[in-house]
């Protein structure tokens, strides 16, 4: 086994993972086929994904260093004769609050490349004319097209979601600055915008039609995170005492249509620890997606089987937010499965993790009640009769918390009013204790038909929302349906529940078990 290595944790500079003796899972081989096939790119990816480590990479490339790339895939295919002049934007550090906040910012970016590149500004034009004065002065004085890399391009505007007017202003802003990159393109050798989200081309890139979106595309799905084979040869050193199964159910399974990965993140955070841990989910409260999710008034037993199509995917601006574009934007949902339906691409996204489908469901549960501490305490409380198969005990704790829920709270919750409320509270509860539940695709907000496996046995809920008196219709319907039959082969117990609740009345009012020994052998 090779010897263990510094974990570069929250390290985004090439040079000092290169220099410094941490891992480094080699993405060179990416960096040249971008080179090779094109020169103008964008690429999403959630948070804390290694998107600024890339960038940072193919700037030390184009720069000619070569000492840092001994080792790797791109050293024996590079020409290291030729340096190439390079123009990096970042917009990751501290807040823009307001459109001149952001010409500040803007300008003081341009005064920190034009004196890396012993280059001066003209004083006298405007932040498109600086910028355009910049790449072509810096390609007349190296005699080479320049490079520029632009991360977290969209920052300034997901800051200030919330403030509508002030998130337009800047939005406008940075399109004149990128639109500057298409007006320059014959001094330009290679351009790269990375960030979180993807606003349309109209709203932010208009204009900017050279450039190529790779965020779905098959080839580069692993071009930022970590693969099975990266675990495995790369961190193999810190993989003793760790259930390499249990790390691949907490922290794998992101996809943009190819090879599925880690989050860097977690696992680098996992090592470390040597602890199972939300660590990516819990360095940002999502506010903005709960209040969201909260006002559209979400579904949550169907949130991690949302479809799209590609469309939809990327419809994404100011005031006009898809859920699913969101969700699948900030990491909270991944691609399951691309299909193509009558000339278009269709999307079936999932969770991709435990961490994210525990997190979230337990962050939606808190927004969705009243009370974290006594939420805490039912979701504590139903793990333990779960692992009991204590079905009064689950009748009472149910009874007992939606019983217990203050008249105010449902008079100042628009979300309580809303009819898939009681079902979604009965999904969060289950969810938010990370269990392998399936939804039903034919439920609807009234009505929830819901596996779960849990202890080498399942569980087959129908949670049915009625008037004011119980109906003893949701057990009867779970059994019409016939719903029990496709379990029966797997030799295991299994457990019918039927649960009513009345509206009018905000009160459990039916609770009924039927329980189905395994087939004798």
């Amino acid at each position: 086994m090779s010897a263990r290595k510094k974990l570069p944790i929250g390290i985004q500079t090439f040079r000092k993972i290169r220099e410094g003796g941490f891992y480094y899972v080699d993405k060179t081989g990416f960096a040249l086929r971008l080179i090779d096939e094109g020169t103008h790119y964008f690429l999403s990816r959630p948070r804390r994904f290694g998107k600024s480590l890339f960038l940072d990479t193919l700037a030390e490339l184009f720069a000619g260093s070569e000492a840092l790339f001994a080792g790797l895939e791109a050293h024996a295919r590079w020409d290291w004769s030729r340096r190439f002049p390079v123009i990096r934007l970042s917009f990751g550090a501290g807040m823009v609050q307001s459109a001149a906040a952001l010409e500040v910012r803007i300008r003081e970016l341009l005064r920190i490349n034009a004196e890396a590149l012993g280059l001066a500004l003209r004083q006298d034009a405007d932040i498109s004319g600086q910028f355009a004065g910049l790449i072509r002065e810096a390609h007349a004085k190296c005699a080479e097209p320049v490079v520029v890399l632009v991360d977290e391009y969209d920052k300034p505007i997901l800051d200030n979601l919330t403030r509508p007017e002030a998130a337009r202003e800047i939005r406008d802003g940075l399109r004149n600055l990128y639109s500057v990159i298409k007006d320059s393109d014959a001094h330009i050798r290679f351009a790269f915008l990375m960030g979180v989200s993807k606003f349309s081309k109209v709203s932010l890139f208009s204009g900017l039609n050279n450039l190529k979106d790779i965020t779905i595309d098959a080839r580069y799905s692993a071009i930022c995170g970590y693969t099975e084979a990266d675990l495995d040869q790369v961190f193999a050193p810190e993989l003793a005492g760790l259930d390499r199964a249990q790390i691949r159910d907490w922290y794998n399974g992101y996809s943009w249509t190819g090879e599925a990965v880690y989050n860097p993140f977690d696992v680098l955070l996992l090592f470390d620890a040597r602890q199972f841990r939300p660590w990516w989910f819990e360095t940002a409260t999502p506010t903005f997606l709960v209040d969201l999710l909260l006002e559209r008034q979400v579904y949550l037993p169907q949130l991690g089987h949302l479809q799209s199509d590609a469309a939809l995917l990327s419809s994404f601006d100011v005031g006009h937010i898809a859920v699913e574009a969101l969700l699948f934007q900030a990491g909270y949902l991944t691609i399951a499965r691309e299909e193509q339906r009558f000339g278009e691409y269709w999307y079936q996204l999932r969770y991709p993790n435990r961490e994210v489908y525990q997190s979230l469901n337990n962050s939606l549960l808190k927004a969705w009640t009243p009370g974290g501490a006594t939420t805490l305490g039912n979701k504590q409380r139903l793990g333990e009769l779960l692992l009991k198969n204590d079905f009064a005990g689950m009748e009472a704790l149910f009874t007992a918390f939606f019983a217990g829920i203050p008249n105010d709270w449902y008079r100042n919750n628009p979300i309580a009013r809303y009819e898939g409320y009681y079902a979604s509270v009965f999904y969060a509860y289950f969810a938010s204790l990370g269990l392998d539940l399936t939804p039903e695709e034919s439920s609807n907000a009234g009505r929830l038909d819901l596996a779960l496996r849990f202890n080498g046995q399942v569980y087959l809920f129908e949670f049915k929302v009625v008037e004011l008196a119980p109906e003893g219709r949701a057990l009867q319907q779970l059994k019409d349906a016939g719903s029990a039959d496709k379990y029966r082969a797997a030799g295991v117990p299994l457990h019918l529940i039927g649960v009513e609740f009345s509206r009018e009345r905000r009160a459990l009012v039916e609770f009924e078990v039927e329980h189905i020994a395994p087939a004798a052998q």
